[in-house]
């Protein structure tokens, strides 16, 4: 595949680390958990069209993600010969991952991104951050972003909103109705 000028699309790197994206529903056990990824049916029914290694880094709980899980991480990016970069990762602590990857300031574009539904269930929020994701890896500039619900925020101005489930700003820009409902 090419882009609109003709050039080949460069390929993106997709490192699947868990999260509520990737979680299975047991209806026997009426429990949430992990067996397989997702991403390959996924991508397969999106007809992807840049060129796509996933691998399959960890599938965990972010609340269960530890430091060493962190560095794991950041060590795939650093072995990653692709300038664009997705982690599917859960939205507990993704900012946490991200600020680690951050602080490395590799020269990739690398972007995080989940789910707050499952992907196997209705009404998930998971194919459509996947699909913003991978557009933001191949269009923003270099550094370490957070993607989720239709904005790209960096790694350093993110947070994610427990109460209203989005990621927003860190501090609320003049005018706005964050500004507003803070004072």
């Amino acid at each position: 595949m090419s882009d609109a000028a003709g050039a080949p699309l460069p390929p993106v790197r997709i490192l699947a680390a868990g999260g509520t994206f990737d979680k299975h529903y047991d209806p026997i056990a009426g429990q949430l958990s992990f067996s397989t990824t997702h991403l390959p049916a996924l991508l397969d029914s999106a007809r992807c069209a840049p060129p796509v290694r996933l691998e399959v880094a960890m599938l965990v709980d972010s609340l269960d993600m530890t430091d060493a899980h962190r560095q794991d991480l950041l060590a795939r990016c650093r072995a990653a010969t692709e300038r664009a970069i997705v982690i599917v990762h859960g939205t507990d602590t993704m900012t946490d991952t991200a600020g680690v990857l951050g602080a490395a300031r590799l020269p990739a574009t690398i972007v995080l991104t989940g789910a707050m539904v499952p992907i196997e269930v209705a009404g998930s929020d998971g194919a459509f951050n996947l699909g913003f994701a991978m557009a933001c890896a191949q269009l923003l500039p270099p550094g370490v972003w957070v993607a989720m619900n239709g904005t790209a925020r960096p790694w350093d101005d993110v947070r994610k909103d427990r109460v209203r489930g989005v990621f927003e700003p860190m501090a609320p820009r003049p005018g706005s109705d964050d500004a507003q409902s803070i004072a």
